[in-house]
């Protein structure tokens, strides 16, 4: 499909929904833009990798004002207050869209990010974010860093269903308490994830750790099978088109209220991207740069 084709289906998709949803605002007036073009236009912004509130405003003001004509009649401020304060309904539309993209419940893998909230020299005086951060360490860049982890839990073949913001500092171990409060069957996690504990709770509510101990011996490094690693490794495929496409790692929001705005906006593409590739009938529903025709 095209691109005005993709933009079409999902606001189709998005509109029709809210249609069967109560009404939003239980009183005053209704916003000059719709809440479906508002979410249309967070969705499509960004899987074409425009990351921030002004980015979006201004490519749709710019190349699809005839598509969208009241989107010149509000400020930028406006679209983006009238964005973050439709939280609660992105998050009601991801657990939408996540019964109707076909994956395997009883397989998940868990990972984490890191999420600097500012560069390492500005840490000590940055303001951002500053209650919910902490010190940590990123593994990829082999250094310390101010500000979150996302964690991340998906079920196969790379559907995202669950999500959390924890300070930098919280262990994934105990992240992956409430992250994987419902999930069943098994799950693959690396190192970080190992705990006799935290695997005996779970075998508790019928959900089976698979997450290698710790060791210093080279030859035991890797005791899983090459076709398990390979399928803990797609939890990585997943956070990588996190960090490259929807820039994951970029922290604009000054308070939680943006933040977990911007982050659903994220899992909302990512889902719908998936939802497309599926009944587009690709190889892999990850292949996101397959979806649209160049």
């Amino acid at each position: 499909m095209d691109l005005n084709t993709f933009l079409v289906t999902v606001y189709c998709q998005i509109d029709d929904w809210l249609k069967t949803q109560p009404r939003v605002r239980q009183r005053g007036p209704q916003p000059v833009l719709a809440d479906s073009e508002v979410l249309t236009m967070e969705v499509v912004g960004a899987y074409l990798g425009i990351a921030t509130d002004q980015g979006l405003y201004r490519h749709f003001c710019r190349d699809y004002a005839e598509w969208f004509p009241r989107v010149r009649q509000v400020t930028r401020v406006t679209f983006v207050r009238q964005a973050a304060n439709l939280w609660q309904v992105k998050a009601r539309l991801w657990q939408h869209l996540l019964r109707q993209v076909a994956f395997d419940p009883a397989v998940s893998v868990v990972d984490s990010l890191p999420v600097p909230v500012c560069r390492l020299g500005r840490a000590y005086r940055a303001r951002r974010l500053r209650e919910w951060s902490a010190w940590g360490y990123d593994d990829g860049a082999r250094q310390r860093f101010f500000g979150l982890r996302a964690h991340v839990r998906i079920c196969w073949p790379g559907v995202i269903v669950g999500l959390a913001l924890r300070p930098a500092d919280v262990h994934d171990r105990w992240a992956a308490e409430d992250l994987l409060e419902t999930a069943h069957g098994w799950v693959l996690g690396d190192t970080n994830y190992w705990s006799p504990l935290l695997r005996d709770d779970l075998a508790e509510q019928g959900t089976w750790l698979l997450a290698p101990p710790k060791t210093s011996v080279k030859r035991d490094r890797h005791p899983w099978p090459a076709w398990l690693t390979q399928t803990r490794r797609r939890v990585e495929t997943v956070i990588g088109q996190l960090v490259e496409r929807f820039h994951a790692k970029r922290v604009w929001a000054r308070d939680p209220w943006h933040l977990c705005s911007r982050w659903l906006r994220m899992l909302l593409s990512h889902t719908f991207a998936v939802l497309l590739a599926q009944q587009a009938g690709l190889d892999s529903p990850l292949q996101f740069a397959r979806l649209l025709d160049d």
